[in-house]
């Protein structure tokens, strides 16, 4: 506890900074929200021939799982703020939309026809009567929402909006406990008090009438509309504030010449995107802005091609197999001339020098495992494999140059393959859970477990090298750029990266503090 205690006071102005991204986010998609939620309540209850469709169809929205959702968004919407808001406003809408409804139309038809009795109209009715009365009601289903939105924002943080989510997802990939609960922990404590401060609310817009406190004095009852209209007032200015904070952030000045580099949500990304930002501002003049922990190289393409980033790291090997849907073969120069090629014509992307570190697939195995079956290469898998059990991604699973093509073309076929994504399946590791799992060749995780790598000798995985990607307007605008990242990509190669990857995985280093440290080593700035 003590050491939880430590690093959340180390990384206390990081964690601030992050808990007042995930507010805003969440207020201004709560807000949508009841903006979007309240008017449909009030509609189905008067054109009740609408109420299932529009009931049924926020239904089918809450069933639908939360990641496919932002996976939907992604290509309509982007990257970024909009398309987590939009997310987070879909599954905010049904507790809404609900409980108006179900406020409005449990009003004693007896109160609504007093009402026009002494004259109201249809719409004195609504605002006088029934909203009034459904007040308590519709303000459940908002506390239910706001809470709920609390903890569905941290998906924020796979497509680079921001959030407590960085902290737990960050840590998820790198076994880091602590960072983990530095992130969740907070979010807790968020979702509780903005539970509490609804509770507040909920009770404050009650009418006097159907409150005990009615019966004592009237003055108490004046006290709390006072108090009411206080309060909502503060919460309204606060959320102003909040709101205005992130607007006037956004909008804040930069250089004239300014480039964004956007990177993939893994270790090495976290550290790459650093290293090409501080040389390039190094060595021009040209602001550059880090948008990272994006997803998949899928998600930094589509962003790519919108421009709402100027560049970033790939990999030839995704962009040979995956993106070009070639066959993998293990020709590293080749397969960059394909890459570079078809790249330009497809999207006019421009692929700048390949960097000297190849991140390809491999496979690791514990000393322990290596010793008892004697795994020093891929090869020797082939008179073992059905005693062993594997912990890949769901990626090297169905990949065919990955579990597929090893048990097609080299009869390698395991005992039982489970699927973990990301740094879980380095612990199943640890525990024995697994026997063998994939990595990356620059994984700092395998120095941390200090694992085994198998040898490729049979020449299976194609090569990933990482490579600069950029639009070739922005290359065009700035032309500097091209002999910048090509004199930074010769100097990494594998030790680099996988030592860089390690101080930040393992040492807990913050990639910005690892970036700017080996370029000094390097007399690059």
């Amino acid at each position: 506890m003590s050491d939880l205690f430590k690093y959340m006071a180390e990384n206390s102005s990081e964690i601030f900074r992050l808990l007042i991204e995930h507010i805003e986010l969440t207020a201004v998609a709560v807000g949508i929200a009841i903006l979007i939620g309240v008017p449909l309540g009030i509609f189905i209850s008067y054109v009740k021939g609408m109420s299932k469709p529009i009931i049924g169809v926020a239904n089918v929205v809450q069933a639908v799982p939360s990641m496919a959702m932002l996976g939907l968004a992604i290509p309509l919407l982007g990257i970024g703020v909009l398309p987590a808001v939009f997310m987070v406003t879909l599954y905010s809408l049904l507790p809404i939309i609900k409980n108006t409804y179900t406020g409005i139309a449990s009003i004693d038809p007896e109160m609504v026809e007093a009402a026009k009795g002494i004259g109201l109209t249809r719409g004195q009715v609504l605002r006088k009567v029934k909203i009034p009365m459904a007040l308590p009601v519709i303000m459940a289903g908002v506390r239910i929402s706001a809470v709920t939105a609390v903890g569905l924002m941290t998906m924020a943080a796979f497509i680079g909006a921001g959030g407590l989510g960085y902290m737990v997802f960050s840590g998820i990939r790198t076994a880091n406990n602590l960072q983990i609960l530095a992130g969740a922990i907070p979010a807790c404590i968020l979702a509780l008090l903005v539970d509490f401060l609804m509770g507040l609310v909920e009770k404050l817009v009650t009418p006097i009438s159907l409150q005990p406190a009615y019966m004592e004095a009237k003055a108490k009852a004046k006290k709390g509309r006072t108090r009411q209209k206080a309060i909502l007032g503060v919460a309204a200015v606060l959320l102003v504030v909040l709101i205005g904070n992130s607007v006037i952030g956004s909008m804040g000045g930069s250089k004239d010449k300014h480039i964004t580099i956007g990177g993939m949500d893994f270790t090495e990304q976290f550290t790459l995107v650093y290293l090409y930002k501080y040389y390039i501002e190094s060595e021009t003049d040209i602001d550059v802005t880090a948008e990272t922990n994006l997803g998949g190289s899928q998600v930094c393409r589509g962003a790519l091609k919108k421009d709402e980033i100027d560049m970033f790291i790939d990999y030839t090997g995704t962009i040979f197999v995956e993106v070009l849907q070639n066959d993998p073969i293990t020709d590293m120069q080749k397969v960059y001339e394909v890459c570079k090629d078809e790249m330009y014509k497809q999207n006019k992307f421009i692929l700048l020098n390949q960097t000297g570190f190849n991140n390809t697939y491999t496979l690791a195995t514990s000393k322990e495992v290596s010793k008892e079956y004697n795994l020093t290469k891929l090869s020797d898998l082939k008179r073992v494999a059905k005693k062993l059990v594997t912990g890949t991604t769901f990626q090297f699973l169905n990949r065919e140059d990955c579990m597929k093509g090893l048990n097609s073309k080299y009869g390698i076929k395991f005992k039982d393959s489970k699927t973990l994504d990301g740094t879980p399946r380095y612990t199943a590791l640890e525990n024995r859970e697994v026997d063998v799992i994939d990595a990356f060749g620059t994984d700092g995780l395998l120095k941390k477990f200090d694992l085994v790598v198998l040898e490729d000798d049979i020449n299976f995985f194609a090569p990933y090298y990482g490579v600069p990607v950029i639009r070739e307007a922005v290359l065009k605008e700035y032309p500097e750029l091209e002999n910048v990242c090509n004199k930074l990509s010769s100097v990494l190669d594998d030790e680099t990266m996988m030592e860089l990857n390690y101080r930040v995985d393992e040492k807990e280093e913050e990639p910005e503090d690892v970036a700017k440290d080996f370029l000094k080593s390097k007399g690059l700035i």
